[in-house]
């Protein structure tokens, strides 16, 4: 699948069939995430990859969006280590970037996932902190939840000529 095409084509997907993740699927997943850019090339990211059930069907507990994990196949938790930021802020985007990166990658290898908000919400943090053992000065961007899609949805065009602004507002 060329870029814009995976781009164009992306969608949110939830629902998944019962066939795993190949490790090297997972792998080129996360060579994309650290493909992302980031502000002074600080790289300030982490992800952890969640393929134990418990962990998986723990987390609609405390995060309301994330039913899709208790069939999900995996998630990787996409985490920003606030000891290796020295452009301070920017880690948020920088992660967001990477998580952006596995979305598209996703899409290409004929993957489905969804992003899952965890950050700025901050009883669903410190409950990911928790349940991934995360030390206090990681943080969790967010959960991506990742499988091969059991539901077909076609693109959606959201190309909107007027919120494009040229020069000035």
């Amino acid at each position: 699948m060329e870029a814009m095409e995976a781009i164009l084509s992306r969608r949110s997907i939830r629902r998944y069939t019962a066939e795993p993740v190949p490790e090297e699927m997972i792998q080129e997943l996360l060579a994309a995430a650290m493909s992302a850019p980031s502000a002074g090339n600080q790289q300030p990211w982490h992800f952890i990859i969640i393929d134990d059930r418990r962990i998986l069907g723990e987390i609609p507990t405390y995060h309301p969006y994330s039913s899709m994990l208790k069939q999900a196949p995996l998630a990787i938790a996409v985490c920003g280590d606030l000891t290796l930021e020295f452009m301070r802020g920017y880690w948020v985007q920088d992660c967001a970037a990477a998580t952006e990166n596995i979305l598209i990658a996703a899409q290409a290898k004929g993957l489905g996932a969804v992003w899952l908000g965890v950050y700025p919400v901050e009883e669903r943090v410190k409950a990911t902190q928790k349940l991934l053992g995360l030390p206090e000065h990681v943080i969790p961007l967010c959960l991506i939840s990742i499988g091969y899609p059991a539901e077909k949805k076609p693109p959606a065009n959201r190309y909107n000529a007027s919120r494009i602004h040229r020069n000035r507002w």
